[in-house]
């Protein structure tokens, strides 16, 4: 039976149905462009994924753009980290451009819709225009700049080039109808003077282009056949089209603007002005928390690029926004960790337990496998000892049947090691257990294939040689926000909503092997979670993260 064929996207049909009616194939060309104006988040790894994953379908090239059009807030340092997350992500871009590479190009076709009395300088302040404009239902006010001669505009624009204008004190306006029900056609501001250095071009130039004037025309410098951009710009497109139509050439590719839903995660903000507050307002580390739903910080929390990338493509390309579980991210984080993550053996709330019948002073090194879910991962060697650490939650003095794990005396396995049972505890003036006692049995140890390794008991437990131990800092991330929505309600400050609870350290022990990993490599915490190496580990401290827990009740579609 011939494989079903996958359904087209509703931007794939849009990209099928241009080719069947003459666009060539080698005429496709996407983009990404980002503003460098802070660190991407959740919601741009769907922009991201999306023109990638069309550069890659279609084999299309697809450039990194960054739309530099406001030195007020933009740094070298979100160009950096921008370009890190997308290659992170696995996608490599066609070419590195910037909107700051077309300054001069957009100055002098503005120049001439000055010409061709389509722009205007208007010396009103900024407050005034947006007064005019009014609302959709009622006509705006026209400027009284508006019918100025050609020759003050283009006198007046050069002179604002120059830097002769305080910043803010004038404009350059397109002329196009100041009574359209679309308020982004009411004579839109095209430049506006900022006497700020920009991170690229220095001090050259005393105006920069507005956002909608730069976009359009940037693509069109470069030929992007699809100009794919979230929902809030849907509004947006006639201004795009109509400064296109400005300086189209026919015999060249005009951009095709299309919209999709952006991504809505619950429990987190993809606001980069309310993310700024939180890194601002110290209620965060920094961009990079593992809290943050940054890339970055994601990354430092241990979501690999194949967990995001999966996760976008469960969401789908919609047109219609709607709010995504943020269960369903730990799912596809989870699933592929689950894959990848080496499995070690880590106590994070310790009890100890001494097998009195082992040998004092001896220890072995035993053989425990790194990953049952790949079939080369291979085994390593882990210590064995009379003193060991167990987790705290697996021994009760007295349990019913239900109970799998260790009792008095009841018996368990110890992971890759031998069968153990309890024989008696010591306790603290607190009634607390402070040590467990236990015997072995000698001839259970784990593959030995001797008759009583063989035989089965109910519960198996991970422990850490007391001996061997490495001393780790456990940090438990949970969701930053106490909310799904917490930026929904106008009323009230998002940050009110701000879980206390969002991050806590626990100390506990490690196998010795934890001293060998790298930052960011996925492990599994057996029967305790996903984690990885923090950056802030040195020589004398490690410090894990935890991704996700080990299971979660989620049930995807």
């Amino acid at each position: 039976m011939e494989e079903e064929k996958k359904s087209l996207n509703f931007i794939e049909q849009i990209i099928e149905d241009d080719l069947a009616n003459g666009l060539n194939r080698d005429q496709i060309r996407f983009r990404f462009p980002p503003e460098p104006n802070g660190y991407l988040h959740v919601g741009h790894t769907k922009a991201i994924c999306i023109n990638f994953g069309l550069g890659e379908k279609y084999n299309a090239p697809v450039n990194l753009r960054f739309d530099d059009t406001n030195p007020e807030k933009e740094e070298q340092e979100f160009v950096d980290s921008i370009k890190k997350d997308v290659e992170w992500l696995g996608f490599k871009w066609d070419k590195e451009l910037y909107a700051s590479d077309y300054f001069q190009q957009l100055y002098d076709w503005a120049v001439q819709l000055i010409k061709d009395k389509k722009a205007y300088v208007d010396e009103q302040p900024s407050q005034t225009i947006t007064e005019q404009r009014k609302n959709p239902a009622e006509p705006g006010v026209e400027s009284p700049f508006r019918n100025r001669p050609v020759e003050e505009s283009l006198d007046l624009f050069e002179r604002m080039k120059n830097g002769e204008f305080e910043s803010g004190s004038m404009s350059l306006r397109a002329k196009i109808d100041m009574v359209s029900p679309n308020m982004n056609m009411r004579d839109p501001v095209m430049y506006r003077i900022l006497n700020k250095p920009h991170h690229r071009t220095g001090t050259d130039w005393k105006i920069y282009p507005m956002y909608d004037w730069a976009h359009g025309e940037s693509d069109y410098l470069e030929q992007v056949s699809h100009s794919l951009c979230s929902l809030e710009f849907e509004n947006h497109r006639p201004l795009y089209n109509w400064y296109l139509e400005q300086v189209y050439d026919e015999s060249k590719v005009a951009p095709k603007q299309r919209e999709f839903a952006r991504m809505n995660v619950s429990y987190m903000i993809t606001s980069k002005r309310k993310l700024q507050r939180l890194v601002a307002e110290n209620a965060v580390t920094g961009w990079d928390d593992p809290r943050m739903p940054t890339i970055s910080g994601m990354r430092r929390k241990g979501f690999t690029p194949t967990s995001i990338r999966n996760f976008i493509e469960k969401v789908g390309v919609a047109k219609r926004e709607n709010l995504i579980e943020i269960q369903l991210l730990d799912f596809c984080v989870r699933e592929d960790l689950n894959k990848v993550a080496k499995r070690v053996m880590t106590v994070v709330d310790p009890v100890k337990l001494v097998i009195e019948n082992y040998p004092e002073g001896n220890e072995e090194w035993l053989e425990t496998e790194n990953n049952p879910e790949q079939e080369n991962a291979g085994t390593r060697q882990v210590p064995f000892s009379r003193e060991l650490y167990i987790e705290r939650e697996d021994f009760k003095e007295e349990a019913n049947n239900k109970f799998f794990r260790l009792k008095l005396g009841g018996e368990v396995r110890l992971k890759s090691a031998y069968i153990i049972k309890a024989e008696r505890v010591e306790k603290d003036e607190n009634g607390e257990i402070t040590t467990i006692y236990a015997s072995y049995d000698e001839k259970s140890k784990s593959g030995s294939g001797t008759e009583e390794s063989l035989r089965k008991v109910k519960g198996t437990l991970h422990w850490v040689s007391a001996k061997h131990a490495l001393p780790v800092d456990v940090r438990i991330y949970n969701n930053l926000f106490t909310v799904e929505q917490p930026d929904a309600e106008k009323d009230v400050d998002f940050l009110d909503f701000i879980n206390p609870e969002s991050v806590s350290t626990i100390q506990g022990f490690a196998e010795p092997s934890l001293n060998d990993v790298a930052i960011g490599e996925p492990l599994q915490f057996q029967r305790i979670g996903y984690f990885t190496k923090d950056q802030d580990s040195t020589d004398t401290k490690l410090v894990f993260n935890r991704t996700v827990t080990l299971k979660d009740s989620y049930k995807p579609e």
